[in-house]
């Protein structure tokens, strides 16, 4: 039996959490000297209002260790194996937390860490891939396979509403040349490689520049896998949500498109107003 988990920043909601039987490892999220677990202690919108109180951003890092093993050692004690899926390593240190915690629990040939070379729900939806191998009763090296092999067609971008979040982080270095229009311009994020880099450059208001760049990416969006779409966002109104929402059903493409808000530690980095259209490419 294969168990799949992924740390707190694959940004899936509890209904599909629960559909496709995937545990979650949280990352920390710092708030002056408070620590806080992803998705269980703090909210997106308690760190904006504590961001804009504080004139700074929160500290995030990896899960902790204890954390990890107390997650993992139940399913290790049934005799199962368990396919970890991580943020990007360029991003954060959360897969080497896991393999450490599979040496702790002297399991490292039965715990499989793959570096998912993405976020948010990019990552996401390398982690349903796996969960659903998981359930036909694939093997451990199947899953592992499979996914590293649609690591390089996960398509994952967004656009910002303020450059503020990103820019205190030091995440994107594509960002600090923006900083001096840090108002008025809203730049298209692209995870490509495991690392953040400035596509296009929007200006306006975000009413406008959303749609502008969920129309931008048709040709892509055509290109994709049918399965699933997301709409993955940071705080942005339902009228904008349902707005995008609305362009990609009109597209016929997809058989799920899927509405998720981001967690805690992505909205540290992104801050609030931030939209995503996130999928996986066809080959």
């Amino acid at each position: 039996m294969v168990k799949i988990i992924s740390d707190s920043t694959c940004d899936l909601s509890p209904e599909l959490l629960a559909r496709y039987d995937i545990g979650i490892l949280p990352l920390q999220v710092t708030l002056g000297e408070d620590s806080y677990e992803d998705g269980v202690s703090i909210t997106p919108d308690e760190i904006y209002t504590w961001a804009d109180a504080n004139k700074t951003t929160p500290k995030t890092a990896a899960p902790l260790m204890t954390t990890a093993t107390g997650l993992f050692a139940p399913y290790l004690e049934n005799g199962g194996e368990l396919v970890c899926l991580a943020i990007s390593e360029s991003m954060s240190t959360s897969a080497n937390v896991m393999r450490l915690a599979a040496k702790e629990l002297h399991a490292e040939d039965r715990v499989t860490v793959i570096n998912s070379q993405n976020l948010s729900t990019g990552g996401g939806l390398l982690v349903i891939e796996a969960a659903r191998m998981a359930q036909q009763g694939k093997s451990a090296a199947e899953i592992t396979e499979h996914v590293k092999a649609l690591r390089p067609l996960v398509r994952a971008s967004f656009v910002v509403d303020t450059l503020t979040y990103l820019h205190r982080g030091g995440r994107c270095s594509s960002v600090a040349a923006l900083a001096g229009g840090m108002l008025k311009l809203h730049p298209k994020i692209v995870v490509s490689g495991g690392k953040m880099g400035v596509s296009k450059k929007y200006r306006g208001k975000m009413s406008r520049v959303i749609p502008e760049y969920v129309q931008d990416m048709e040709a892509e969006l055509r290109n994709a896998r049918r399965e699933r779409v997301f709409i993955t966002h940071s705080g942005c109104t339902d009228e904008v949500i349902q707005q995008i929402k609305s362009i990609l059903e009109q597209l016929n493409l997809f058989e799920e498109i899927l509405i998720t808000r981001a967690g805690s530690v992505i909205s540290s980095h992104c801050g609030p107003g931030t939209l995503g259209v996130l999928f996986i490419a066809n080959e």
